[in-house]
């Protein structure tokens, strides 16, 4: 079963290169809604009830920051 992975990021987050360098790694596919350059994806990731990033996404469940443990565990 296929999971969908979102990682909302910013240009200036180096936790944010960490997960995305991560889950690159592991084979994982995913969306990145860099709220740096879009609004939109700021706006999203706010009304979620997020003011950081990076914010991973697995279907319905929402990491904050990059942890390595719950990332393995959801995916």
């Amino acid at each position: 079963m296929d999971k969908k992975v979102v990682v909302y990021t910013s240009n200036t987050c180096p936790h944010c290169f960490t997960t995305k360098d991560y889950l690159t790694s592991k084979g994982i596919e995913y969306t990145e809604k860099n709220v740096s350059k879009s609004p939109e994806y700021r706006k999203e990731l706010m009304s979620k009830g997020f003011m950081g990033v990076p914010v991973v996404m697995v279907d319905d469940e929402a990491i904050v920051g990059f942890d390595k443990q719950r990332l393995d565990e959801l995916l």
